[in-house]
């Protein structure tokens, strides 16, 4: 009986090497990375590649995903249950849109 493991997305991006990376470096910085591939018991290339996509996708995640207060949270869901009524700025400016883009109404009908 075979065992399959799905493999993560890291997993995946780190076999299926179809593209090239290349970068240059200062040769302490090369050593510093190679210090601790070798702790990590890791070939250089693997340690490098799989520290950038961690860091990509900490650092994606840090810009796509908000993080809200207890309070805010709060604050958040009460408005999408209770919006306030639009202000006549704001009446105006879809006016002008609908008319701008020929929307018709289901009320000016």
């Amino acid at each position: 009986m075979t065992h399959t493991v799905a493999k993560t997305s890291q997993e995946k991006s780190l076999c299926s090497k179809l593209e090239r990376l290349e970068a240059r470096v200062s040769a302490q910085n090369k050593e510093l990375f190679q210090r601790a591939a070798d702790i990590q018991g890791r070939t250089l290339s693997n340690f490098v590649v799989s520290s950038l996509v961690s860091v990509a996708n900490q650092i994606i995640q840090e810009n796509e995903i908000m993080v809200l207060s207890r309070k805010d949270q709060e604050i958040f869901v009460e408005a999408l249950l209770n919006p306030p009524e639009p202000r006549e700025k704001l009446r105006l400016a879809a006016q002008r849109y609908k008319k701008n883009m020929g929307v018709v109404s289901a009320v000016n009908r």
